[in-house]
């Protein structure tokens, strides 16, 4: 077997020994020596040597390396040899270039290293006290002492934290005294207070909000203090008071140094009275992030507020500004804002309710009925309308769905703005009423700048919003249906099951009730106690199935390739190469707002409801992502083209969702309904239901 070299067995590995060696100092006071530590490495691959001092901060000497790395001689009277690993261990001493150094410790591998060659190893030697260390020890008074206080842990434990408390200063004593209402600002990063002075409107007083500004207020006040006093440094002069003679020096001893007790959050709460430079506060209560400060830190329960004094001449009772009815001109917040300021300012809007409510991704926050006009005239009664209602400033627009050769356009019937409820007293101080989108719901009559209309279905988007916020929505707040529909067929149950119990014999042992038939159920024995929406609300909630979609699959197809037709597109391979792109895994999978952005990024020239058609067609995986092979095979108009279809307004066609008839599915679970419904009789219809479902699940 050849022999490894030496370059190569002991490659990046070497010896590390501690060592010391002593210097001469010359120039230091009370010391003729000083001890140096440093580290000796022995590289085993070449036999070269290297000396490290390791660095000290601020020690005045010229530390690291000492000696580079290099093959050291041995000094005479031995020639021609290098110092090799027998000669080094621990207690030997080394003289390398006129110093010697003396080997104290080395590390485990080290010891290891020579155990295994077969070289013994003592044990570590102590190190030998430094005179300078010693008498660096020694307690030592500065000439110049350092009097800042460090204050940068407050500052960053309790920086931009302040307590905040409510107090006055009653100063009725005084001629032409009044009570001032102070506001006390207490900062925790630095101990430091500020009060502010609370002035009422037209007060008659124009001096400055400020009360005392920021500062460390003193508990006892006896007078100014002189300059210089809160000054760290003392200052002596030492040698008369001739300035160009005298000589000054640093106090260290801090003589005639008086120290100024001041206020801090332990002598501050509610019922506490500060001496604020002879003025007396007094604190009657505090913020919400004060008591809970309080409470944490002190343990703090009672916080109870205390009342001010009063004059004789003082009124407690809150005068209103009085504002002027409604004239009529212009909305009436414009209006309003004229009564205020000389120079009138917009209205401000409900800016929180719109960050929650504006359009997020394809949640839209619009809910859409369709309505029919209530009118005496022939023509009306058959015009058709979309009524939009925007969650995020109530504002309502009316569209017309208008039919060919009606005499009526298809456009916009009424823009966008908020609607007054009719039958008020327009003309007061009071503000006026307007529609919410509570009063919005199937069934429901809302009169909208003076035309009546009734509607008639609303979209799958707003039955499902306002079921998922049943608490707003009351008309689609299933349990409260639930509980006026037991309240009033509880007395004719009997009768009720017995009229309009399904047949027992159906498809999966499942009793099914047609939507029809229960609705002509609850109208008979409710009559005008339910309403339209009331009972969508319980057909969709026990629907067996999801409703058939009334544009099939092949009919969008056939629109989306008449639309790429009229406009010549054929960037299909650049869609597929920004698909590819997305999906770096290669799942043919994406999600449908990633899809839903790409295709608008590629600027495919149809409309946006064209878009969200042809996204509901496409197949689905397991987690809910689209399959974007088959839009690519959706819109390739080359395979399996299709005949252009008849021209239609897109934007109208497509906007409506549930079309003609209400979402309410194929048919209501019977059995289902009865067990939320929760009346006891002993009927054969429940007992059949219980059969069914036992043996539906045996099945």
């Amino acid at each position: 077997m050849p022999e490894i070299p030496p370059w190569l067995a002991f490659d990046g590995q070497r010896l590390m020994f501690k060592a010391y060696f002593q210097e001469t100092v010359q120039e230091r006071w009370k010391v003729a020596s000083h001890i140096r530590v440093v580290k000796i490495s022995f590289f085993l691959e070449d036999g070269t040597m290297k000396i490290v001092e390791p660095s000290v901060d601020n020690s005045g000497l010229e530390q690291g390396v000492l000696v580079r790395r290099q093959r050291i001689p041995i000094p005479d009277p031995v020639k021609y040899r290098y110092y090799d690993i027998l000669d080094l261990n621990i207690g030997k001493e080394l003289e390398i270039y006129g110093r010697v150094y003396k080997i104290v410790d080395c590390d485990k591998f080290t010891r290891e290293f020579l155990y295994r060659s077969g070289i013994p190893v003592p044990d570590p030697i102590d190190l030998p006290k430094d005179p300078y260390s010693e008498v660096m020890k020694s307690d030592t008074f500065p000439k110049k002492p350092s009097r800042m206080v460090d204050v940068l842990g407050n500052f960053l434990k309790y920086d931009r934290q302040v307590l905040r408390f409510y107090g006055y200063w009653d100063d009725t004593e005084s001629l032409h005294g009044i009570v001032h209402d102070l506001e006390l600002h207490y900062y925790l990063s630095d101990d430091t207070m500020e009060i502010k002075e609370i002035v009422p409107p037209n007060a008659g007083r124009d001096s400055g909000p400020m009360f005392v500004k920021r500062m460390k207020i003193p508990k006892f006040y006896t007078a100014l203090q002189p300059i210089g006093a809160q000054d760290p440094f003392t200052i002596l002069n030492v040698l008369g008071d001739d300035t160009a003679q005298s000589y000054y020096i640093v106090d260290s001893l801090n003589t005639g140094k008086v120290s100024f007790d001041h206020y801090k959050d332990n002598d501050l709460g509610i019922g506490s009275q500060l001496n604020v430079f002879g003025r007396k506060v007094v604190v009657t209560d505090m913020d919400g992030f004060t008591k809970n400060y309080y409470r944490t830190k002190y343990g703090l329960d009672n916080f109870t507020p205390l009342t001010r004094p009063l004059k004789d001449d003082e009124l407690c009772q809150k005068v209103e500004r009085y504002v002027p009815p409604y004239n009529g001109f212009g909305s009436y917040e414009d209006s309003l804002g004229n009564c205020f300021t000389v120079m009138p300012k917009p209205p401000k809007s409900d800016f929180i309710k719109f960050l929650y409510h504006d359009k997020q991704g394809l949640d839209s926050h619009v809910l859409r009925f369709r309505a029919k006009m209530i009118s005496k005239i022939p023509s009306d009664e058959d015009r058709q309308f979309i009524v939009r209602v925007f969650l995020m400033d109530d504002t309502i627009s009316v569209f017309e769905l208008a039919k060919r050769n009606s005499g009526f356009v298809r456009s916009m019937f009424q823009k966008r703005m908020p609607v007054m409820i009719p039958g008020q007293d327009v003309f007061t101080s009071k503000k006026p009423k307007y529609y919410k989108p509570q009063d919005f719901y199937v069934g429901a009559c809302v009169n909208l700048g003076n035309f009546l209309f009734k509607i008639t279905s609303a979209d799958v988007y707003a039955l499902r919003y306002m079921e998922s916020h049943c608490d707003k929505f009351p008309k689609a707040n299933k349990k409260l249906i639930m509980e006026k529909v037991r309240e009033i067929l509880q007395p004719v149950f009997k009768e009720f099951i017995q009229t309009y119990a399904p047949p027992k014999d159906t498809k999966d042992g499942i009793r099914m009730l047609n939507y029809e038939q229960l609705r002509e159920a609850l109208k008979r024995y409710m009559s005008d106690n339910i309403t339209e929406h009331e009972m969508i609300t319980i057909a969709r909630h026990y629907s067996s199935s999801e409703k058939v979609e009334f544009k099939s699959r092949q009919y969008v197809r056939q629109l989306l390739h008449t639309e790429l037709h009229r406009s010549l597109w054929h960037d299909l391979d650049r869609l597929k190469e920004d698909l590819l792109h997305w999906d770096r895994d290669r799942t043919g999978f994406l999600p449908r707002e990633s899809l839903y952005a790409i295709l608008r990024g590629c600027r495919i020239p149809v409309d946006v409801e064209l878009l969200n058609s042809m996204l509901d067609h496409l197949h689905k995986s397991e987690d809910g992502k689209l399959d974007y092979n088959d839009l690519l095979q959706f819109m390739n108009v080359k395979i399996d083209p299709l005949p252009p279809a008849e021209p239609i307004n897109i934007k109208t066609a497509l906007w409506w969702a549930s079309e003609k008839e209400p979402d309410c599915g194929c048919g209501i679970n019977w059995c289902e309904f009865l067990k939320d419904l929760g009346i006891k009789e002993e009927d054969d219809a429940t007992e059949d239901c219980k059969d069914s479902e036992t043996q539906h699940a045996t099945t």
